[in-house]
């Protein structure tokens, strides 16, 4: 019995460990990162100059990246950057500055910085003369000639503004002999098609190599997650290849390079990502590399090249690229994968090491809020789909607890019995497990199976920007986020939310209307189990409920729905199963058993 009791034990001190470390190192830190790079978002990131590394000794080199010498808001960049070609989709709002044809403006119409529909679009792309530039860029690097530059100005010709159906077409000749034509199309999310050609008016041949790449500086140091990849995201020869921003913490770390055929390569945040796209048959080498440009300024670029083109005296070359910049919605992300063929390209999301559960949960929730209208219901229909997978074993485990309850009134006549002798008490414990056929370990199966259905359902919740303010009902307009009501404001009679503005440890005990409902599913959970033997367990059980109401007051609300409705289904499964077993349920009963228990040990 005593290796039985230490297995129950350990059973349960490993599930609170669990949820203790993912709440206090991971979904607390995450979450307060995540709230910081809201806060920052109006400052969107900075970049370079034009960039690249030789894939070979053959290749020429690119111009190195280079800082930033002003710090202007973002509003007084776009203003002193230059002329500008207006992009205007039903998902983007910006513009690319003709000075270098980069693409450093971009601002997604669909997504707001808070729940407010009048707070600010969100900021993705930003010009190099802000804090925190974040832009994409496409050229040429090859022969002797001049090749079109960050001070190059293109002239625009075509359509006013970039609109899906409108292209945008600009030009810029090197008074060498070189005419550049840049032609750019978008359609109505968040893909650019760049269509480069370059004609050969002189009177010898150039070997020229494309490239693409995309660049920020100073990336915010709130945006570090132990949960979440951030930094370089791609996939190369059919596998992801990333990079965090810590990789190139260390002055002089080499970029880390690889070539491929067919893939993408960017930078990823949470939500949102650029990426650039090379043709989909034809072999490239990539690079993601970070250097300390300054003493306050690290910059980052996710570059790649294509082989070169031998362009005779008359000739032109043509190619084009694609850059993906905007929300990393699953379904847009699949639709590119498919129509497109860009490899693997739903690999954006992070889906974690549990992604066989990840992906399934994700399209189960997503194909339910396609029906329901409500994510909120969506992950309650959800909660019963997951119940009913589980429900042979969760019958076995209720049986169990069922004979458990039935033995123990007999079980305390056998402790009372033996009350002087320990080692006899347990014999005569085990002896009436036995001869009952009761195992009391049974119901900590179903408690270690919901651990990676834990870990799933909270990585869904928290990477894909679909459940990103999700509303419910009543006070959740946001079932990514914890429950924004506590005792700390008057469970939302005052206008702040307490995990957004109070210090960690404060807000640690920022306990909401869910997260109390789920403690008290919790609690009622627990007073229908039989008594343990063990007075130590039996504190245990008691504190168990607690603990987990204070865990779950920082988990995102959806998290915290779901589990609380997966209490009432238990509760209500367990009351009929241990009728059927004969079992009278009477929680006040149950709670003096536990108490006198308690005294008696």
């Amino acid at each position: 019995m005593s290796n039985q009791k230490n297995n129950m034990i350990l059973a349960f001190a490993l599930a609170a460990a669990v949820l203790f470390g993912w709440q206090y190192f991971i979904a607390n830190p995450a979450m307060k990162a995540e709230q910081a790079r809201q806060a920052n978002l109006a400052h969107v990131h900075k970049a370079q100059s034009t960039p690249q590394h030789p894939p070979s000794a053959e290749t020429p080199n690119l111009p190195g990246m280079v800082a930033g010498s002003t710090h202007l808001s973002r509003e007084a960049a776009l203003k002193a950057g230059g002329p500008r070609v207006v992009i205007d989709t039903p998902m983007l709002d910006g513009s690319i500055l003709l000075e270098g044809a980069k693409f450093d403006d971009l601002r997604l119409k669909k997504y707001r910085e808070t729940t407010d529909p009048k707070s600010p679009e969100i900021v993705l792309l930003a010009p190099k003369a802000t804090d925190y530039p974040y832009y994409a860029a496409f050229g040429w690097i090859g022969s002797n000639a001049k090749m079109p530059d960050d001070s190059s100005r293109w002239k625009q010709t075509g359509a006013a503004a970039l609109s899906p159906g409108h292209p945008v077409v600009l030009t810029w000749d090197n008074g060498q002999g070189l005419s550049f034509t840049r032609t750019i199309t978008v359609d109505d999310k968040y893909m650019f098609t760049v269509t480069d050609q370059v004609a050969n008016t002189g009177g010898a041949a150039v070997s020229l190599y494309p490239y693409a790449y995309v660049a920020r500086d100073n990336v915010p140091k709130t945006t570090s997650s132990m949960y979440l990849h951030l930094g370089f995201v791609g996939v190369a020869n059919g596998s992801e290849v990333d990079s965090n921003y810590d990789d190139f913490k260390e002055a002089g770390t080499p970029p880390k390079s690889f070539s491929s055929t067919g893939g993408w390569l960017g930078i990823t945040d949470k939500y949102w990502m650029a990426a650039v796209v090379p043709p989909q048959n034809e072999p490239y080498n990539g690079e993601y590399l970070g250097t300390t440009l300054n003493s306050d300024t690290k910059a980052y670029q996710a570059n790649y090249r294509l082989g070169a083109r031998e362009i005779a005296p008359g000739a032109t070359a043509t190619v084009s690229h694609r850059l993906f910049a905007g929300a990393k919605v699953v379904d847009i992300l699949r639709d590119y994968q498919d129509r497109l063929g860009i490899v693997q390209f739903d690999k954006a999301v992070d889906w974690g090491l549990l992604s066989f559960l990840t992906r399934p949960f994700f399209w189960l929730l997503d194909n339910l809020y396609k029906l329901l209208g409500n994510f909120g219901l969506a992950i309650l229909a959800l909660t019963v789909i997951v119940k009913v997978i589980f429900f042979p074993l969760a019958n076995i485990s209720y049986r169990s607890m069922s004979k458990m309850k039935k033995v123990q009134p007999e079980m305390e006549r056998v402790k009372k019995a033996n009350a002087d002798d320990p080692q006899k008490q347990q014999m005569a414990i085990m002896e009436l497990y036995k001869r009952e056929k009761v195992n009391p370990l049974a119901g900590c199966l179903p408690i270690a199976l919901t651990i990676p259905v834990f870990i799933a359902l909270y990585k869904v919740l928290y990477v894909t920007i679909e459940m990103r303010q999700a509303p419910f009902f009543g006070w959740i307009h946001d079932l990514s986020a914890p429950d924004p009501t506590s005792i700390i404001n008057l469970f939302g009679l005052l206008p702040f939310n307490p995990h957004a503005v109070l210090p960690g440890f404060v807000a640690f005990l920022s306990i909401g209307v869910w997260p109390i409902i789920y403690g008290a599913t919790q609690w009622v959970q627990t007073k229908m189990n039989p008594a343990p033997p063990d007075p130590m367990q039996a504190r245990m059980f008691t504190l168990m409920p607690i603990i987990f109401t204070f865990m779950f007051a920082a988990f995102p609300a959806g998290l915290v729905i779901y589990y609380t409705w997966n209490n009432i289904l238990s509760v209500t499964q367990q009351y009929v199963i241990m009728r059927r077993e004969g079992v009278k349920v009477h929680l006040l009963e149950n709670l003096k058993l536990k108490s006198s228990t308690a005294n008696d040990g």
